[in-house]
């Protein structure tokens, strides 16, 4: 499927000079990206931004830029709703368990095979319900494993007034 429409993203504020990179997720690893693949995970509201960036500390969150992104890309996969999961046969168990502490066992977590299927298959991102604590039903996530400045995996950053540093100079 397409997808078109704004996304958000609250990150570190050492990474404001990349906005687009997908490097944060990559240093680590992340839910649906093993270490060394970038990735960029964008919410579909700012509410979910905040939540995905806070990792369920209550109210209190590190500093953070959030920014606002225009997406227009193909060859999404929609994993958002039961019958969606079941065509792909995905489960929702598989896209939320605990991927950290499968790592920290040695196992491979179940979202990194989802993401390794639909990497095979071509697909550039998956549209997924947030797993952050205190998210709801309208949490939702844009992960992308492939996307540009060009058509057809299109994702720019909005700052019309050139507002986010350009290297990593302004920080300590």
């Amino acid at each position: 499927m397409r997808f078109a429409g704004t996304c958000f993203r609250a990150h570190d504020p050492r990474w404001a000079f990349q906005p687009l990179s997908g490097q944060g997720a990559a240093v680590r690893g992340a839910r649906f990206n093993r270490k060394g693949q970038p990735a960029l995970y964008l919410a579909l509201s700012l509410e979910t931004a905040i939540l995905e960036a806070n990792q369920g500390f209550g109210n209190k969150i590190n500093p953070c830029t959030l920014c606002s992104y225009d997406v227009d890309c193909e060859n999404i996969v929609d994993l958002r709703d039961t019958a969606a999961q079941e065509a792909a046969n995905v489960s929702l168990s598989d896209m939320g368990g605990p991927w950290a502490l499968d790592l920290a066992r040695g196992d491979e977590p179940a979202s990194w095979r989802v993401a390794r299927h639909c990497l095979d298959q071509g697909v550039a991102g998956i549209l997924v319900p947030s797993f952050a604590v205190g998210a709801g039903a309208a949490s939702q996530n844009l992960v992308l494993w492939r996307w540009g400045d060009q058509l057809p995996h299109r994702v720019l950053v909005n700052d019309p007034q050139a507002q986010l540093p350009k290297d990593q100079k302004s920080w300590k």
